[in-house]
């Protein structure tokens, strides 16, 4: 990461990325920004700051794409748009990491306003509303939180009992047994879901039967 200063003295620091991008942190832009790098990024990020059993750890990527998935389980007719919302509800951290609630809380506002200014740069980047409906955007809390009870008590060592009261139950009707992919195939799968989301969302040209694999 390279330091140096914005006009006016302000100070400045890069990312490079594999893309070849180089993305402003303090001030990121739209078109900085690559899905090949976020899936990259995400697919190596642990989520329980890597505290899961598995030769894996269970990566930011492959939670995503279960969130999404949950999320259509709770609203079949859920918009593409939100689809692709939903798996990336958690793309700032391909930049930023998977820091844990209560880290994010202690750290406070700061960090919550560099996280919010990400976000808002990926979704125009993407064709999403630079703000999320307030009902998509507590459907898919429900669906992290659901995923969240699922990884906890298979993977991160909490009880039942605990996970429950921590969590929540997950919709009724969705099972879900967690496998922890490989930091290859997971990248692939969640680059493979955001082009089809994309194209049925209209977001890029797509033959007419894009929503078909929706």
């Amino acid at each position: 990461m390279a330091k140096g200063l914005h006009k006016g003295g302000a100070p400045r620091a890069w990312q490079r990325m594999l893309s070849g991008r180089r993305l402003d942190l303090l001030d990121p832009s739209p078109m900085d920004i690559e899905i090949e790098d976020i899936a990259h990024g995400l697919a190596r990020v642990a989520r329980w700051n890597g505290q899961t059993i598995g030769e894996h750890g269970f990566s930011v990527a492959q939670h995503s794409l279960v969130v999404e998935a949950i999320a259509a389980h709770i609203k079949p007719d859920l918009e593409p748009r939100w689809r692709l919302a939903a798996l990336l509800h958690d793309a700032s951290e391909y930049v930023i990491g998977d820091m844990i609630s209560p880290f994010k809380a202690a750290l406070g506002v700061s960090y919550k306003d560099f996280e919010a200014r990400l976000e808002d740069a990926i979704h125009i980047r993407f064709g999403l509303p630079v703000k999320t409906p307030a009902a998509i955007k507590k459907l898919i809390k429900q669906a992290d939180r659901a995923c969240a009870f699922f990884e906890a008590t298979q993977l991160a060592g909490f009880e039942h009992a605990e996970s429950l009261a921590i969590f929540g139950a997950p919709p009724v009707g969705y099972e879900l047994l967690i496998t922890p992919q490989p930091p290859f195939e997971a990248q692939a799968h969640y680059v493979q879901r955001f082009h089809v989301l994309s194209k049925a969302a209209g977001f890029e040209s797509a033959p007419n039967s894009a929503l078909a694999t929706v």
